[in-house]
């Protein structure tokens, strides 16, 4: 029988797809199933390369299935005589390396719930998710040591060289025995340091889940070398960037480190990369860092997520690497559910678009009454779960040929003099302009007009009159005569959640205390 994997165009997705076909890509099958085994253990067979590590500082470090499935049965070994059980958490907070991904899978061969954290927590961001999700260890490095000892009632384990070197006194096997619908991960969204997210509480069946935006979000396919440099702490650089990729039996590139866009270019050079998905950001400070033309590449399908990607950066990307970047749309708690099919060269990329669903799921654009909304007309966008529809909380629209498109999230629009503007839009204007560097859009209070655009620029040029004036001017003319920033702000950086997304919300909250205090 052919495999999903086997087909690459978007009529055979739409075709042969079937939820039941994923499972034939995996070994398991209900009521048992494995992620360790199946992202590690089935592929050691010839040694091959499973992990390329770029570190900042210029090394790579390059790790084989076998490294990693005899290393990571070792830490299982290692934690079963700590105590821990079936189902106990276990925080890990370490940068892509042998030890994160030892320990991530040898938690998970155990039968032991891995909880990845984000290795620039500081005290309060680790202490409130510590605290939410109680794990028996945590496992860190030297450098969080500090930070780690601010930890009641969790013990450390700082994941060194003398600590692998340790481990060489367990078994490189453990044979794994956990059911489909055992829990596996707990995920915390990204957010702000003092509120915390909820955990998204996976299952190991949620791997099965996740191939299908790994064959039509990033498009991987078997025996690929894809790269995702974002953080393996959040659900992009974890479930799309690591578990599904290795499931499917492809050499993942990872970034560990201060990002450098630089160095990644670099590293898709060096080990000629096919496939990268990336977050929006990750390709603006490709296009800003002004050293794409040093490298040549090897790069044939594109795709991001995380939020809206500005056209001139998009035109950016396909002039440079040959190929469209291509939109993974979804949530943590949803999973994936538009994409535009990279590599499907029968699917034409929409400069601008989420593209089009996922094959299996239905999503719709619903007005305030839930009712499907007519072609370019702005709702929620709505995704078709447990026979009932369920709103992603994100403002969309569809356009004749079924293309999707982001308005913004529903506390980002900008209501103004009764027009209803998009955060979104006002910034991919204000990029246009050739001295903006960043921008950022908010609605903030006015007396006549309900709310005016303000916008947050951060640029190398002084930020005048003259300047301002341009900024405005050109968004008048891109989209309309209302709609433009009546305000601008420059600042030296925008405020981001640790995933990197720009934080409207923590804007917003500024200029509230602003008016406040000068009320």
């Amino acid at each position: 029988m052919t495999k999903l994997t086997a087909y690459t165009s978007y009529a055979d997705a739409q075709k042969h797809f079937s939820a039941q076909k994923l499972w034939d890509l995996v070994d398991g099958e209900p009521p048992l199933l494995n992620i360790a085994h199946e992202c590690i253990d089935r592929h050691v067979d010839g040694d091959r390369t499973a992990v390329i590590i770029a570190h900042a500082d210029g090394c790579d470090e390059i790790l084989s299935f076998r490294e990693i499935s005899e290393t990571s049965s070792r830490v299982a070994h290692y934690l079963h005589a700590q105590g821990v059980r079936a189902g106990d958490r276990i925080g890990i907070m370490l940068e892509p390396s042998l030890a994160f991904y030892a320990s991530l899978f040898g938690v998970l061969k155990l039968g032991a719930i891995a909880v990845p954290l984000f290795t620039l927590f500081g005290p309060d961001g680790l202490q409130l998710r510590v605290k939410d999700c109680k794990p028996l260890i945590l496992i860190t490095n030297e450098a969080k040591v500090a930070v780690a000892a601010t930890i009641e009632e969790t013990r450390t384990v700082i994941a060194n060289t003398d600590w692998l070197d340790a481990l060489t006194a367990y078994p490189s096997h453990f044979p794994t025995a956990t059911h489909s619908d055992d829990l596996s991960i707990f995920q915390y969204t990204s957010g702000t340091t003092r509120e915390l997210p909820d955990a998204v509480r996976h299952t190991h069946r949620a791997l099965v889940m996740v191939l299908r935006a790994a064959l039509y979000g990033t498009g991987v396919r078997p025996g690929e070398r894809f790269f995702c440099p974002s953080s393996p702490a959040w659900g992009h650089g974890l479930w799309h960037g690591t578990l599904a990729p290795l499931a499917l039996g492809a050499t993942i590139g990872a970034y560990a480190g201060k990002f450098s866009a630089e160095r990644l270019l670099k590293a898709l050079q060096e080990h000629r990369f096919v496939n990268m998905s990336a977050a929006a950001t990750h390709y603006r400070m490709i296009r800003n860092s002004g050293a794409v033309d040093q490298y040549s590449y090897a790069l044939e399908k594109l795709s991001f997520t995380g939020e809206p990607i500005d056209s001139d950066t998009m035109e950016f990307v396909q002039e440079a690497f040959g190929c469209p970047v291509c939109s993974m749309y979804g949530t943590t708690e949803i999973g994936v559910i538009l994409v535009s099919y990279p590599g499907a060269s029968d699917f034409p990329v929409k400069a601008g678009s989420l593209g089009k669903a996922v094959p299996g799921v239905l999503v719709e654009v619903h007005d305030a009454e839930e009712r499907p909304c007519a072609p370019d007309v702005t709702g929620e966008l709505a995704v078709r779960r447990g026979g009932k529809w369920v709103p992603t909380k994100d403002l969309g629209r569809i356009d004749a040929d079924g293309y999707f498109y982001h308005r913004g999230r529903a506390d980002d629009v900008i209501i103004s003099a009764g027009w209803t503007i998009s955060a979104v839009e006002i910034e991919d204007a204000v990029l246009k302009h050739p001295d903006v560097r960043e921008a950022a859009a908010i609605g903030v209070p006015d007396p006549l007009r309900g709310q005016i655009v303000k916008a947050f620029v951060v640029t190398e040029r002084p930020g005048d009159e003259i300047f301002t004036k341009e900024i405005q001017e050109s968004v008048r003319e891109r989209l309309s005569q209302h709609e433009y920033p009546r305000v601008i702000e420059y600042v030296i950086e925008l405020p981001r959640n640790p995933a990197g997304k720009v934080n409207r919300k923590a804007l917003r909250d500024r200029e509230r205390v602003t008016s406040e205090i000068s009320s």
